[in-house]
């Protein structure tokens, strides 16, 4: 059982090292960006990624509150399940995202789409809805990006094939950048 769990974060740790910190940074700034001038951050995913979006949502509205600037204004499209029961019985389960958009999204507002395989269709849908409205997007994914990559403006792709290290990844990623968004507020 220890060799298991070795080598399983041994993984993680070898693919923390794998991981652009330089894309990470764009996705700081992008956010920061959308900070100052009160845009709103939408986040979606399904499964353990609707449960990254539920939390990162989270931790931008209140983890990353400064005295020096606004508050992030996030939402995560995962959270209104009567909403999303609703779109998904009336219009087609793919729409529940980019339905709920609709009512929101406006320009230079940003929209983070986190798909493990970077193919799950509500998430493709939304991000071509919000890239639609003028809003700016950006993809966590694994694997080999699956077709988030394609379209997002910025994809920042985990390199594994394994959902529950790619779905780690993207967690700590939230924590790192909230964190990073929160003391760069405070100088």
């Amino acid at each position: 059982m220890r060799n298991h769990i070795s080598e399983y974060l041994c993984g993680v740790q070898s693919l923390l090292d794998k991981i652009p910190s330089s894309q990470v940074q764009q996705i700081v700034d992008i956010l920061m960006a959308a900070r100052v001038n009160c845009h709103s951050i939408f986040l979606c995913g399904n499964g353990g990624s609707a449960a990254t979006a539920s939390h990162w949502a989270n931790d931008l509205c209140k983890g990353a509150i400064s005295d020096k600037l606004p508050r992030v204004r996030a939402l995560a499209l995962t959270d209104n399940i009567p909403l999303i029961t609703a779109w998904a019985n009336d219009v087609a389960y793919e729409n529940i995202f980019a339905s709920q958009l609709a009512n929101f999204v406006q320009p230079l507002d940003v929209l983070i789409a986190i798909s493990g395989s970077g193919n799950s269709r509500n998430v493709l849908n939304a991000v071509r809805y919000a890239r639609r409205e003028g809003a700016l997007t950006i993809g966590l994914t694994g694997f080999d990006g699956g077709h988030l990559k394609e379209i997002a403006d910025v994809c920042l792709i985990v390199p594994s094939n394994s959902m529950e290290q790619v779905e780690d990844i993207h967690l700590i990623l939230s924590h790192s950048i909230s964190t990073a968004l929160r003391q760069s507020a405070e100088g």
